[in-house]
């Protein structure tokens, strides 16, 4: 584990763009993890961010939120939409800065690494809600679930068609093309970033094993969410680059949770809905 520790390390030190850490998220969960949530401590951590602060109140007074006056402070943010509300615009917000930009070594145009991103946390956030699964949590761990590539995607800019012949001539899966090409997995690479930014467990075992649910030992049904909602997203139509041509899904994840086969279609008729209403109010396309 040291040894592959390291190699992640190594990737992640070696990144000069690398997105700045949310560390607003882990302190805003852990409030969120309490039986009475203090308003106030809410206020205080998120004004450590004024530019974030900024977005959540023009998020609050869009036009889903707005009532006969428009929301003046965090506080009053906090009291009128709820701190769930609240800490999901957040999430979005947070999301947002490192998820728009293309990334040419996946083949990711500007733009589709986020809409993937907010469709996977919309499937299994719905997801979570049925199985009474934590919501806010499962929602963290999908926004970020593919954090791992704007890591790896500087790599393989330098490995791109070696990457496509692993993918297409011997129809590896991404991991094993990633693995095969780079000696190291974007989800891996993505838990270890979030471990190095002192997310909870939870999130950090569901990012690592979204692709291998079993292996996220005492946390299987978040990586499980995780993973379906990813399968919703592709299902949709919010695929992109090359993991749309090499996209596997696992039937444990479905075991894992309770969901049947069945189900996935009513999750992404929720999940559009759902989309559409966030258009509204977040720029998530391009």
């Amino acid at each position: 584990m040291a040894t592959l520790e390291h190699s992640l390390d190594g990737y992640i030190d070696r990144v000069t763009t690398l997105p700045p850490a949310p560390v607003v998220l882990p302190r805003l969960l852990q409030l969120l993890g309490q039986a009475e949530v203090d308003s106030h401590r809410v206020v205080e951590v998120l004004s450590c961010d004024p530019s974030l602060t900024a977005a959540v109140l023009r998020l609050c007074n869009s036009v889903c939120f707005a009532a006969s006056e428009p929301v003046s402070d965090l506080l009053e943010a906090v009291l009128r939409v709820g701190f769930d509300r609240v800490y999901e615009l957040v999430v979005v917000v947070v999301g947002a800065r490192s998820m728009r930009r293309a990334q040419p070594g996946y083949g990711i145009d500007e733009g589709e690494l986020w809409k993937h991103s907010v469709a996977t946390a919309l499937a299994a956030r719905t997801m979570a809600r049925e199985v009474g699964a934590g919501a806010s949590a499962v929602f963290t761990a999908a926004i970020l679930h593919d954090l791992g590539k704007i890591v790896l995607a500087h790599a393989l800019e330098q490995s791109y068609a070696r990457l496509i012949r692993e993918i297409q001539v011997n129809q590896a899966s991404l991991l094993e093309s990633e693995a095969t090409v780079l000696g190291v997995q974007h989800a891996e690479i993505g838990g270890r970033l979030l471990a190095r930014w002192n997310f909870p467990d939870d999130l950090v075992a569901a990012v690592w094993n979204h692709h291998n649910p079993a292996a996220a030992i005492g946390y299987e049904q978040a990586a499980s969410l995780v993973h379906l909602g990813n399968l919703v997203a592709h299902f949709m139509g919010f695929g992109y680059g090359h993991q749309a041509l090499a996209l596997r899904g696992r039937e444990d994840a479905l075991e894992l949770t309770g969901l049947k086969p069945r189900d996935l279609p009513r999750f992404m008729i929720a999940t559009f809905d759902q989309f559409r209403e966030l258009e509204q109010i977040v720029a998530v396309r391009p």
